[in-house]
């Protein structure tokens, strides 16, 4: 996907000054922070998973896989396994490029960043094929656990826990029955997880409008994903002047709006403000843009914007799921890499003001 400049549309699509917003909720203790949250339900799947580990008897399987379907990954599919063997020894394995699909393959920083972790190169430790290997004793559950957790995050994409499957069977392929890992989801059956504390909410508010109508309205089902994410209720959301839903991610500020022709979910962010536009600047979100499985980042005047848009029609709760989890990871990071760069100010950033680079040139008639 390539960033299209011609496009760029020239107003705030914030529908205001982040200075604004800014003051607003700065004066807010309770601002949420999404991205704290993401981190602490990583820990916990972490934990669940070493738990679970040291558990297993011998023979038995246990599968994590980030599901193709809510995370977008289409015919790819990452995951990973671990055996528990004789001994107390636990043996893990990982998807490697022989499997994957062309444009979905690990590139030299990822096989790196495995390497990094502890992996061993497909082939290298025995049995492990064409996928990466890695072999250690039950007693270093909790290290094998991060290691797992990590690849999955960091190396395969996946943006939550809630977006793992995973299943555990015996020596002769039974299910096993086991604690829930975290939010992620059994593939044997349903799980309490964010999931199905979504689908609950979804149903309750549905009932309550019932009189009204069948359908419930877009607005309000965004507002149950949302706090149902967040772990709170619709009433407890930041909601500014506008209707935008507002979520702190470190540094960043993510919004949330509803569009109502075409029916629409808006996920952005004002990366950075009072940025000079220049064609280095347009060249890199471009590069950047084409990187992104979803969304696009462009600048309007004197911000870049961050955007991730969700279909409305048919609206399906996982993929604002994945949007949300995806741009405020995005925006906390991108705003301090930009910020270094070109300079301008990031939401959050304490006053920041830009650091232009030597002979940089204006675009002038570039756009």
């Amino acid at each position: 996907m390539t960033a299209d400049h011609s496009s760029v549309p020239t107003d705030d699509p914030a529908g205001g000054a982040p200075e604004q917003y800014e003051s607003i909720l700065l004066d807010e203790p309770t601002t949420a922070d999404l991205r704290a949250k993401v981190t602490e339900a990583w820990r916990e799947f972490a934990r669940a998973l070493a738990d679970r580990l040291r558990g297993l008897p011998t023979g038995a399987h246990v599968e994590l896989t980030l599901d193709p379907t809510a995370s977008g990954t289409g015919d790819a599919v990452y995951s990973i396994s671990v055996d528990a063997g004789a001994e107390g020894r636990l043996a893990a394995r990982a998807v490697g490029n022989a499997t994957l699909p062309q444009g979905y393959r690990l590139d030299r920083a990822a096989v790196a960043d495995m390497i990094a972790l502890g992996w061993s190169p497909p082939g290298v430790v025995e049995g492990s094929g064409e996928q990466f290997g890695l072999s250690c004793d039950v007693s270093e559950a909790t290290r094998l656990a991060a290691v797992l957790s990590r690849t999955l995050r960091d190396v395969y994409g996946a943006p939550h826990p809630a977006f793992l499957v995973y299943l555990v069977h015996d020596a002769e392929g039974e299910p096993l029955p086991v604690e829930p890992m975290g939010t992620a989801r059994s593939e044997f059956g349903p799980d309490r997880d964010v999931e199905s504390d979504l689908d609950e909410a979804l149903a309750a508010a549905a009932t309550a409008q019932a009189g009204e109508n069948d359908v419930l309205a877009l607005e309000e089902r965004v507002r149950t994903v949302v706090s149902t994410m967040l772990k709170s209720t619709s009433d407890q959301l930041q909601v500014d002047s506008d209707g935008d839903i507002n979520i702190r991610a470190g540094s960043a500020m993510v919004f949330v709006r509803v569009r109502d022709n075409p029916p629409l979910v808006d996920v952005f962010s004002p990366v950075l403000t009072e940025v000079e536009p220049t064609e280095r600047l347009y060249v890199k979100l471009s590069e950047l843009t084409n990187r992104m499985p979803i969304g696009r980042l462009y600048c309007a005047d004197d911000t870049v914007w961050a955007s991730i848009p969700v279909f409305g029609r048919n609206f399906q709760p996982t993929h604002l799921m994945l949007a949300v989890q995806v741009m405020t990871g995005l925006a906390d990071e991108l705003d301090d890499r930009l910020h270094g760069e070109f300079g301008g100010k990031r939401f959050f950033g304490e006053g920041d003001k830009p650091s232009r680079p030597q002979d940089e040139h204006r675009t002038g008639m570039y756009l």
